[in-house]
């Protein structure tokens, strides 16, 4: 029974997985990518929340990321990418806020934030990879030394030295292991025994999962025991992993959310311009996030004829015929 009741309680609402897991100063991984599954109702509830100086940590990411640096939630970030595509090749606000001097930044490779992830996932204090060297990611820091004596940030960016089991010349680097407070991701279905089903691409999402203290997910449907028991090889994260489930129907939009929903073009595009100006992007927080109580009056604003026009296909998984300019 105490089983059972501990399950039932991670069933959640998004104002309440925010406020037990998310604090002030707290580093976050994100789920999602660029323009597809990004757990876009967490980012505004942790913007209506207020909760300021987070920790950002992701392999690449966009939109979400892009907002919450604009509603000036991010202190620090360290990331591969920063992008919405065709929409926004730099996400803008992101673009703005390192040109500004407004966030500590560092960069990685998309592979070597995906294997300190995955480090972090192993329980291993750092990793050793080929990867980057002969590139200036190995000879430029973002970080200052005040901020690497700050807990919870690596000492160094990482480490190149001699492979200690040949006697060739064969440098070898050494990434950090990430360790996130909170990983907060968005996936099609989650069994009503807590298991997480992620269609598509995964991209970092499960490494992140498991480098975490914590796991907030929210999700398009909560599906029977028996559903996620069938094709059992489609699952990605058992309950034992999760401790917030929210559902959230549509809480990617306006990213994709592969065989439920595409991204939304008009959308992303209103964003992009809208983001470019100090003063529109303060309306845009204004009537897109603060000014909706509930995810219900979001996707009220956004409109049943456009949700019906971005709804995928059940054969290609995306919205065949949709304007994408």
């Amino acid at each position: 029974m105490s089983e059972h009741n501990g399950l039932t309680q991670k069933f959640t609402t998004l104002e309440e997985a925010v406020k037990k897991f998310i604090k002030s100063g707290s580093i976050v991984a994100i789920g999602g990518f660029t323009v597809s599954r990004n757990p876009m109702a967490l980012a505004y509830e942790i913007i209506r929340q207020g909760i300021r100086d987070l920790h950002i940590v992701c392999h690449s990411h966009g939109q979400a990321l892009d907002v919450l640096i604009g509603a000036g939630c991010v202190k620090r970030l360290e990331i591969a990418y920063g992008g919405n595509g065709r929409y926004a090749p730099t996400c803008v606000r992101f673009r703005k806020a390192i040109e500004r001097g407004e966030i500590e930044f560092e960069d990685y490779s998309n592979y070597q934030m995906s294997l300190r992830f995955l480090a972090g996932a192993l329980g291993i204090p750092f990793i050793p990879t080929k990867s980057g060297l002969g590139s200036d990611i190995l000879t430029k820091e973002g970080f200052s030394p005040q901020t690497r004596r700050e807990k919870n940030v690596a000492r160094k960016k990482l480490v190149v030295l001699q492979n200690p089991f040949t006697e060739e010349e064969d440098p070898i680097v050494l990434l950090p292991a990430l360790t996130p407070d909170v990983t907060i991701l968005h996936a099609q279905y989650v069994g009503e025994d807590g298991t997480v089903r992620i269609k598509g691409l995964t991209f970092a999402d499960i490494e992140q999962a498991k480098a975490a203290n914590a796991v907030i997910v929210t999700c398009e449907e909560i599906v029977s025991r028996a559903f996620i028991r069938s094709d059992p090889d489609q699952n990605c994260l058992p309950p034992f992993f999760v401790d917030a489930i929210v559902k959230v129907p549509y809480g990617a939009h306006p990213t994709a959310c592969f065989g439920f929903y595409d991204y939304d073009p008009k959308h992303l595009n209103y964003y992009r311009k809208v983001a470019e100006d100090d003063t529109e992007f303060k309306k845009y927080l204004d009537e897109w996030v603060y000014g909706l109580s509930s995810h219900t009056q979001y996707l009220e604003k956004v409109g049943i004829q456009t949700l019906i026009k971005l709804k995928a296909s059940p054969v290609t998984g995306y919205a065949i015929g949709l304007e994408r300019k």
